[in-house]
């Protein structure tokens, strides 16, 4: 193994034992471009209190790391603020040799400890409110189900006014830095937009009472420290306000077109209809779903009015691609957008109204009636397209 590692602070006896994974690039169908890290955060006091593991293809990284801190038989405290496994993996591993730790979780969390990892551990479960005295430092914690799974909560260390926040506020991005002052703001920003876009959209109503929640606590944290990516210290309150305005998807004048396509007719549909937006000041993003890939389209969308979707026609319905996106994205719920659908066909149609169907059935605004070409489009074709453009983009506008 490796020498000694540099020791990353974030107050006197409270350190980030994580580990970075710089070749991520799928997490459960999100495309992580720059990798990820996943956090954990070691309190040494007159108690010891590990917070969260790692993936347990890290454990032995992670568990050199803790030993240069302390003996790991003298954890008195593992808490599990979350059990998906990219943070609780290694908890067997940590467990198994701190025997004598006590595990802290919600109730739901002790329930998911025991249905992935078997009945054999020792578990005190807390509530909202409940806090743990380590010595000088006393944790609180603040139970936060659905964000993102039931059993998820958040420890707050309230001495130094420290949100460990586990999947809130968090990013995936790989970097030798820790925090968010470290590094180039606008990538950072991207990756958390991105990061919020593809997992906690559908959770926004959730997020704004979870944040009001925190408040009325009296909890103002100077450090918000999640479990993916770089530690807000900075201007912790500026992610906390991106949250609420991501939350209730607030808008700006901009449209996302997202198509796919065969033989091109449905790209220069897409590239009409682009024109007509942007003829009435509307900024557009032009996505082919193929090359952008849904974890980019998806982040655009977050912040878009309209969404405007193209596909072709392929055995009476539509394009696989498309159908893979509308069933990721139906399931992300975004808020506030008005839906149009568009594509091309040969013999049979179809594309347009399973695309339309698929949107409503989601509870989604669609503008009506969507638009379709036979085959190639003309330029009294491409003529309608600009029309369609500039009809959604008055009505979004209004």
């Amino acid at each position: 193994m490796w020498g000694k590692l540099n020791k990353v602070s974030l107050a006197e006896g409270i350190n980030w034992v994580g580990v970075v994974d710089w070749n991520l690039r799928d997490f459960h169908g999100f495309t992580a471009r720059r990798g990820t890290t996943y956090n954990s955060y070691l309190i040494s006091d007159k108690k010891t209190a590990l917070i969260d593991t790692v993936k347990y293809t890290f454990s032995e990284e992670f568990l050199k790391k803790i030993s240069e801190i302390t003996e790991l038989k003298k954890l008195d405290y593992i808490i599990i603020n979350h059990l998906e496994m990219d943070h609780s993996s290694s908890l067997p591993i940590v467990a198994k040799i701190a025997q004598n730790a006590m595990i802290i979780s919600s109730q739901r969390g002790k329930e998911a400890i025991i249905e992935h990892y078997g009945a054999g551990f020792r578990i005190r479960t807390v509530k909202t409110g409940d806090e743990l005295n380590l010595g000088n430092r006393t944790l609180r914690f603040i139970e936060a189900p659905m964000l993102h799974w039931p059993d998820s909560m958040f420890t707050y260390i309230v001495e130094e006014k420290i949100l460990l926040s586990n999947d809130a506020f968090g990013q995936h991005l790989a970097s030798v830095f820790r925090f968010d002052d470290q590094v180039d703001e606008h990538v950072l920003l991207e990756e958390a937009i991105t990061y919020y876009a593809n997992i906690l959209m559908p959770l926004g109503s959730l997020i704004s009472r979870k944040i009001q929640e925190i408040v009325k606590m009296g909890i103002a944290p100077k450090i918000i420290a999640p479990s993916h990516g770089m530690i807000w210290r900075s201007n912790p309150s500026k992610i906390i306000q991106a949250y609420l305005d991501w939350s209730v998807c607030k808008s700006k004048l901009k449209a996302v077109v997202v198509f796919d396509t065969m033989w091109r007719s449905t790209d220069k549909m897409a590239r009409a209809i682009t024109e007509g937006l942007a003829s009435q000041g509307v900024n557009v993003k032009l996505l082919k779903l193929r090359v952008a890939g849904k974890t980019e389209v998806v982040t655009e969308i977050l912040d878009s009015k309209t969404v405007i979707v193209g596909s072709p026609t392929l055995n009476q319905q539509m394009f696989p691609s498309l159908s893979a996106f509308l069933t990721y994205i139906t399931g992300l719920k975004p808020k506030g957008k008005l839906w149009s659908f568009f594509g091309s066909y040969g013999w049979s149609r179809g594309a347009v109204k399973s695309m339309s169907e698929m949107a409503k059935k989601a509870g989604f605004e669609v503008f009506e009636p969507g638009l379709e070409v036979k085959y190639v489009p003309n330029q009294e074709d491409l003529k309608k397209c600009f029309e369609f453009g500039k009809k959604i983009a008055i009505k979004i506008k209004a």
